[in-house]
């Protein structure tokens, strides 16, 4: 199976441009082959946690017609896309939740960000449970950005079968997870992690993609660079 890393610059607070970039990059990378392509954290909203906070009509619904460019790019790209936005909970505050949309349209299932980094705390509420869903028989993981500092969560997507890790982030220049924190997960697990990192400025700092892959040795294996909008693609074996 070939998985697309996408990567480009969310506009702060631009829900409808920001779907309507992320549908285009949907239709370019299945057309390039890819089943599933992930998106950065926010990636719908933009990392901007005090403008989300500020902007209740913004918080997306899981069947939200908005998503309906998304949804339509799946169908005709025939492919799963995981994408982040800021979701409505039953609780009343928002989650930084990765919806993944299936090659035909519909909901797949929700990840809502368990660990959350301040403010965002303040913010978002917090989720309860791991996330993954299965695919033409590769079983993938969940995890959104600092959820990957933490080793059990992977650990946990090992034991439960999963093959493929996928990370949803906003890592600024300085941040030394691309060394310390995703190849290693790699490596110590057996997994494929598949980052998608935002590019562009945002609350996080400055943002230089970098979007790609690491095998289960914990070597690099894609890499789409500091390219502002686009994607790189992995294969895995099936």
């Amino acid at each position: 199976m070939i998985i697309a890393a996408a990567q480009f610059a969310p506009v702060p607070g631009a829900v409808v441009p920001n779907i309507e970039t992320i549908a285009a990059l949907i239709a370019a990378a299945a057309a390039a082959g890819a089943r599933v392509v992930v998106f950065p954290e926010l990636a719908v909203h933009g990392y901007a946690p005090a403008l989300i906070r500020d902007e209740p009509d913004s918080w997306l619904a899981q069947d939200d017609p908005r998503l309906d460019p998304i949804r339509a790019a799946c169908r005709a790209g025939a492919a799963a896309a995981v994408v982040n936005a800021a979701v409505r909970t039953a609780g009343g505050r928002p989650a930084i939740t990765s919806l993944v949309i299936g090659p035909d349209g519909a909901l797949l299932t929700r990840y809502d960000k368990q660990h959350l980094y301040r403010p965002e705390d303040e913010i978002f509420a917090t989720g309860d449970r791991d996330g993954g869903f299965e695919l033409d028989g590769l079983r993938f993981a969940l995890a959104t950005c600092y959820d990957n500092r933490f080793p059990e969560l992977a650990a946990r997507a090992k034991a439960a079968g999963r093959q493929v890790y996928l990370a949803s982030s906003v890592l600024d220049v300085d941040n030394d997870s691309f060394e310390q924190v995703y190849p290693i997960r790699a490596r110590d697990n057996g997994l494929y992690v598949v980052l998608a990192n935002a590019t562009g400025t945002n609350a996080a700092g400055v943002c230089e993609g970098g979007s790609g892959a690491w095998g289960p040795d914990g070597a690099r294996i894609a890499d789409a660079g500091t390219q502002h909008t686009g994607y790189a693609l992995v294969e895995v074996p099936s």
